[in-house]
């Protein structure tokens, strides 16, 4: 059994507490060099998600998560198709993640090939899962505590060179920009930068296997978003300061703004920091890696035992509180998947495409949710005016998204109806609080 500890656990590790860092030259690009307020921004963006979250997280206390809202909320149907387009993403994140392993460790070990490394992590995160949450969230809380390590020496090393040798830029510049404050150029910016929050949303899969009260899922949700944001702002603040490319060069070098926060390490801190954050980041993926799998076989779980899926995926290992057979259908995909972008030249470009439209399209079922129940119980202002200004927001993310992601979203949405059709049991009533009516 989790405790609240591990929720948030389970959150950080999925978000990546260094993950500004991989878009750090994107974000500042666009944004002018305000990429600090960009996560500002992004935090409370997010922050109308995660209310709902915790709202429903309350309300409909199943492993389900967004399946199980949307089914209590708005009936079986729409719970099944939110339940649905989630999976998209909690099948193809473990993937990508497992890719992105895979190609850190290929740099650091050039000689073994990327889709050796892939394999590997995808084999490592699915026998964590099998041991249980457990032993999982203990081995994550270790990786956990490196990466924070990692991070705190970044800012001491950080404050320290500043103090030394100053700011590349002027000190406000990071809130305001480098050529003054681009009002659309932060919202596009932002429009992005929400994309490294998603994630938290798989502590929503764990309420079942919680150990204290049913807010303590909500809770978590929000602590981490918080505590992730403040985390984002603190490292995109300190690397605009010291970076030596201005935005205009990154916006006409798109290139660069890959490594653009890499740059900005070798230049100040030197190059055996950056190796040190390379490590980091070739190991951390592992373990995003691992929540995500974690999540999407408890969402197979639920949407088995509710026989919206194969009831086969509802069954559970032998110490009764592992999804055993939901774990290994997940580990197949992922295998699959990963391996075959591991082996293509623009795996990584396809697989990164693929990714997070199927969550928006869940969250916007997860705001309607809101309102769709508290309609049942106790509607107040707040599960109007929440969901809708999150709805919004996500509606403005999505529009941003790539037009390949769009497409395999699509099709995913109509293979869904597909199924659901073909299997009566996907849109079964659904009793009180999410749980299948008797007799169904």
């Amino acid at each position: 059994m989790l405790s609240w500890r591990d929720l948030v656990v389970y959150g950080l590790l999925f978000i990546g507490v260094t993950a500004p860092m991989g878009t750090f030259g994107v974000l500042d690009a666009r944004s002018g060099g305000a990429i600090a307020v960009v996560f500002v921004v992004a935090t409370i963006a997010m922050s109308f998600t995660a209310w709902s979250y915790a709202r429903m997280s309350h309300a409909v206390p199943r492993a389900g998560s967004v399946y199980a809202y949307a089914s209590a909320g708005l009936g079986p149907r729409s719970g099944f198709v939110a339940g649905w387009m989630i999976t998209l993403d909690y099948l193809f994140i473990p993937a990508l993640a497992s890719l992105f392993a895979g190609l850190a460790c290929h740099a650091l070990v050039p000689a073994v090939p990327v889709w050796v490394f892939t394999v590997a992590a995808v084999v490592l995160i699915t026998g964590l899962n099998l041991c249980g949450v457990r032993l999982a969230a203990h081995v994550g809380l270790v990786m956990l505590a490196v990466e924070l390590a990692v991070l705190a020496a970044f800012v001491v090393l950080a404050v320290v060179f500043l103090v030394q040798h100053g700011p590349s830029r002027g000190w406000l510049t990071p809130l305001t920009g480098v050529g003054g404050f681009d009002a659309a150029g932060v919202i596009g910016a932002a429009s992005v930068a929400v994309l490294a929050f998603l994630g938290f949303d798989a502590i929503a899969t764990f309420a079942e296997e919680t150990t204290g009260s049913t807010r303590d899922v909500g809770r978590a949700l929000q602590f981490c978003l918080v505590l992730a944001g403040v985390l984002f702002i603190v490292q995109t603040y300190l690397g605009a300061l010291l970076s030596p490319v201005s935005p205009a060069q990154l916006q006409a070098d798109p290139a660069a703004q890959g490594t653009a926060f890499y740059t900005m390490l070798d230049a100040s801190i030197g190059t055996w920091f950056g190796s040190v954050v390379t490590v980091v980041r070739a190991v951390g993926p592992v373990f995003s890696a691992l929540v995500a799998q974690a999540a999407v076989a408890r969402l197979l779980f639920a949407m088995g035992r509710e026989r919206a899926l194969p009831p086969g995926l509802a069954r559970l290992g032998a110490t009764g509180h592992t999804p055993r057979n939901a774990i290994l259908l997940s580990a197949v995909v992922t295998l699959v998947i990963a391996t075959l972008a591991a082996t293509r030249a623009n795996g990584l470009d396809v697989l990164s495409s693929m990714v997070t439209v199927g969550a928006l399209v869940a969250f916007l079922f997860l705001h309607a949710s809101v309102v769709g129940y508290a309609r049942r119980t106790t509607l107040g202002a707040r599960d109007v005016v929440v969901p809708l200004v999150g709805a919004l927001i996500i509606l403005a993310v999505l529009v941003e998204a790539s037009r390949l992601a769009l497409a395999i979203a699509a099709v995913w949405f109509v293979v869904g109806l597909v199924v659901m059709v073909a299997r009566p049991g996907a849109a079964r009533a659904m009793g009180p609080g999410g749980t299948a009516a008797p007799g169904d």
